[in-house]
């Protein structure tokens, strides 16, 4: 063997490639950010495989993160800690991002995050077995009733022709609670849908909603009617991460709970909760938990729907002792109770607060008729 030709043997006793091809494989590796990702991927499928489902494989929803990377280049701008975690977290709720709408990977800038999708959340209400959900749009060229009060319905007339999203009017979303006599349903106007987002978005023109309109406006009617559906933690849980996106903010779920990732961001916006307005917006929160009617988490997830909690503040909550371990016997929200909560709500915030209460009822016609004083008391305290 000359001399000026210089080669390496691996431990197998293969002849490998010279050093000078070795650097150039490298330096063709780094240049690559498709190769460089899968490379990363492959060192993080260890302890994406301990935080998943079992149902999921970790090697699947590594196949699913390169696909997503591999066919956006915005989010190959994105940190790959951040689209780590973003897969972490759709693997904890079970969904998988990029199939069958369940779920997608959304940048924000170096920042990756799950956004659950109305195919994901509707999945997981059906797999509860304890009530199903749907949501759909109607088009300019459709014709539809709206019947309120005991006789909730919404019938569509006719079948569109139209596919663009500049055509919708209207998104709704209709609710079964298995035995109820009656379905929830949330009917709104694209107005009302801008609305809404244009008040939450605080990433201007990054918003997903401004790629997938139609993904938007379904879901937003959706989350509302949501909040009447029997909670199972994975749909808590991916309803907490929808507000979170809403909003611009990345979120990850950490030993069952969901946690803001960008403190930095939450310090520059406005609705931040000072821990005045945190008192004042959730006044029960302790008694909530200490009674055992809302767990810790739940009361995080309220809050972060309405303006994100600090750090120290989430803390406070997780640490509040909850119901004495020496209590026997489950304990029940009853009508009576959440009635009283609706009917003395001063504000829309505690309003919503004590919505979120519906859900524990044990009687499904209890739940359609506490639906209905809500929406009342929320029609009122809108006017």
């Amino acid at each position: 063997m000359g001399k000026g030709t210089q080669q390496t043997i691996p431990s197998n006793g293969s002849i490998g490639k010279s050093t000078s091809e070795e650097h150039m494989s490298n330096s063709v590796a780094t240049q690559n950010p498709i190769a460089a990702f899968s490379g990363f991927m492959d060192k993080f499928k260890p302890q994406l495989a301990l935080a998943i489902p079992k149902h999921l494989s970790a090697d699947r929803m590594s196949r699913l993160a390169l696909t997503s990377f591999s066919t956006n280049s915005k989010l190959q701008e994105c940190d790959p800690k951040s689209i780590a975690a973003s897969i972490m977290t759709a693997g904890q709720l079970g969904l998988e991002p990029g199939v069958n709408g369940q779920g997608f990977l959304v940048p924000y800038g170096r920042t990756c995050t799950f956004v659950p999708g109305w195919k994901g959340l509707v999945d997981l209400v059906s797999r509860s077995g304890r009530g199903t959900v749907y949501t759909g749009v109607i088009f300019k060229d459709q014709e539809y009733t709206w019947l309120d009060g005991a006789r909730r319905d919404l019938i569509i007339h006719n079948e569109t022709d139209l596919d663009d999203p500049d055509d919708i009017t209207h998104a709704y979303s209709i609710g079964w609670v298995k035995d109820s006599s009656m379905p929830i349903i949330e009917l709104w106007r694209v107005s009302k849908i801008v609305k809404h987002r244009d008040k939450y978005n605080k990433v201007g023109k990054s918003h997903y909603s401004f790629r997938d309109w139609e993904m938007y406006a379904r879901k937003i009617p959706l989350l509302q009617v949501l909040k009447y559906m029997p909670q199972s933690i994975e749909l808590s849980n991916a309803i907490a991460i929808s507000h979170a996106s809403e909003a611009g903010r990345a979120a990850i779920i950490e030993n069952g709970i969901v946690l803001d990732t960008e403190p930095e961001m939450r310090e520059e916006q406005t609705l931040c909760y000072s821990d005045d307005d945190f008192n004042r917006n959730l006044p029960g929160w302790k008694k909530l938990i200490a009674e055992g009617k809302k767990t810790p988490q739940q009361v995080i997830a309220t809050a972060n729907s309405k303006a994100p909690l600090t750090a120290d503040q989430q803390k406070k909550i997780l640490e509040f002792p909850g119901p004495s371990a020496q209590s026997s016997g489950e304990i029940v929200v009853t009508y009576a109770q959440v009635s009283d909560k609706l009917n003395k709500a001063g504000d829309i915030d505690l309003l919503d607060a004590a919505a979120d209460l519906i859900g524990e009822v044990a009687d499904p016609q209890q739940r359609a008729e506490l639906g209905n004083l809500y929406k009342q008391r929320r029609a009122e305290l809108a006017g």
